[in-house]
């Protein structure tokens, strides 16, 4: 059972409440070449079909709904900052959203789109949160919007959950993207209050493995640098204080991803589901091939599709 001391029923309801009336249904499918691939039954949850694209709109409207300030400023590399520039939009407020110059070029297309403003940052040279802290220091009456480790942006991710654990179908375990923790601890959650008794794995890449290292020792690790995993998403460089002791008491395992296997992930959606996955989206397909679920129902949790037409296009032609 996740300790969810700092994520409560209420926060959940009222974040179901609120985001009823705003973000879309997830989208489910399966696939019989899929299965037959892996020897499994398998849904995928694909989350590119909500706003923005990706999941993240959920828990940034959520979050940005209780805030009274006009000025927002966050930190994302690519897909928080569309969510949290959408979300500010259609919540009259104004933002500025600090992205890695390395970031995705959909993605930052897609916050200036959304009439953010964008800093784009050389992380060797400076953090994200460096660059956020001169401005919120610039502008005194600034929120700052966190990606993951806050109790709203969790109990949006939440309603992801619900739909999966509300629609009347046994789940033998389900695989959910892991970059900070907060999808997952969203996810976990949403089990947790509903009472499904249904394991969850995260997924993780192997060269960012902070989270699955944390799990398996216990203890909260660090990575020391932002990490190259072509899976921008999961570029952080810990989980947070609240997502943290959620992913600890409540997953069942997190599985580290070979680059190669998240690339051979956004293939086989490609093929066999004609879906098309971000990196990050496709890591828990890419799980798959390194753990065996042979014979169980799987949902594959594929949280987003901003994807640079060039990475795509190299993927499928097994470039990279």
């Amino acid at each position: 059972m996740a300790d969810v001391a700092t994520v409560t029923r209420e926060d959940l309801e009222s974040a179901w409440k609120r985001l009823a009336e705003h973000a879309r249904p997830t989208t489910f499918i399966q696939s019989e070449s899929l299965n037959e691939v892996f020897g499994a039954q398998i849904t995928l949850a694909c989350e590119m079909f909500q706003l923005t694209g990706s999941f993240k709109f959920r828990g940034a409207f959520n979050l940005l709904s209780t805030v009274p300030n006009r000025q927002i400023v966050s930190a994302s590399s690519g897909n928080f900052g569309q969510a949290v520039a959408l979300a500010a939009g259609l919540l009259g407020k104004e933002c500025t959203v600090v992205m890695p110059d390395t970031s995705s070029k959909v993605k930052i297309e897609a916050v200036r789109r959304n009439r953010a403003t964008v800093e784009l940052v050389d992380t060797t040279k400076i953090s994200r949160m460096d660059r956020v802290r001169e401005l919120m220091a610039e502008k005194s009456d600034a929120f700052y919007a966190p990606a993951y480790d806050e109790v709203r942006v969790v109990a949006g991710n939440s309603s992801l959950g619900r739909e999966i654990f509300e629609r009347g179908i046994d789940l033998d375990a389900v695989i959910v993207p892991v970059g900070g923790g907060g999808l997952i601890s969203g996810i976990v959650t949403a089990r947790d209050v509903l009472g499904a008794h249904v394991p969850i794995f995260g997924a993780e890449p192997a060269i960012a493995n902070d989270a699955a290292r944390s799990f398996h020792s216990g203890a909260l690790i660090a990575n020391e640098l932002e990490p190259p995993t072509m899976a921008d998403g999961a570029r952080t460089l810990s989980l947070g204080q609240i997502t943290w002791p959620i992913v600890r008491d409540g997953l069942e395992d997190i599985i580290e991803v070979p680059e190669a296997a998240i690339a051979e992930g956004m293939r086989q959606l490609f093929r066999f589901a004609n879906v098309k996955a971000e990196p990050t989206g496709a890591l828990s397909v890419g799980a798959l091939s390194q753990r065996s679920f042979a014979g169980q129902r799987i949902c594959c949790v594929v949280s987003g599709g901003n994807v640079d037409e060039e990475l795509y296009a190299a993927v499928l032609r097994r470039e990279l």
